[in-house]
């Protein structure tokens, strides 16, 4: 019985712990755009470079 005196307390320690970093997570904005990493690991490398290069050249 001793044991829940310990445990409770510990488990509302990380409840409120886990709480507070998705809060935190929310408010600096880990949450807003949630497609495009995903899409990100679909585009090549080599294409991706030479349209950054393209638009690189356009603006000069």
């Amino acid at each position: 019985m001793s044991v829940i005196y310990i445990l409770l307390p510990l488990a509302l320690v990380l409840v409120i712990l886990a709480l507070w970093a998705f809060i935190h997570a929310v408010k600096t904005g880990q949450f807003d755009d949630l497609s495009t990493p995903a899409y990100r690991l679909l585009i090549d490398d080599e294409v991706r470079e030479a349209k950054d290069k393209q638009e690189g050249d356009n603006q000069n």
